[in-house]
């Protein structure tokens, strides 16, 4: 059975990148939420990024080829912006590290 065949790995997926999407559609009102709200959509946008890297790795620890075109094509595209997979996950750690410290900071 290739990794795409298996119906965790899809549920996984379909999920991940619904969850992905409502997130991003509720970060574009971020300046609108309270200091509580904002806590809570880094909390969410962090277990999220875990969540995706994790996910990763399965693929790159896969043997299925689809797997395996699957992480190539990504760092394709990361690479058309000069971006390492590891870059990408680093520098939206940074971004959320900074939303953090900005939280942080006296009103």
């Amino acid at each position: 059975m290739g990794f795409f065949d298996s119906e965790i790995i899809q549920q996984e997926a379909k999920q991940l990148f619904e969850d992905y999407q409502a997130l991003v559609k509720l970060g574009n009102n971020y300046g609108k939420f309270d200091r509580d709200g904002k806590k809570l959509f880094i909390d969410k946008m962090e277990a999220m990024m875990d969540r995706y890297r994790i996910f990763m790795k399965r693929f790159e620890l896969s043997e299925d080829f689809m797997a395996q075109m699957t992480v190539e094509q990504l760092k394709t595209q990361l690479g058309q912006f000069g971006v390492t997979p590891q870059q990408m996950f680093d520098q939206m750690h940074v971004t959320l590290e900074r939303m953090k410290a900005e939280l942080e900071k006296p009103a």
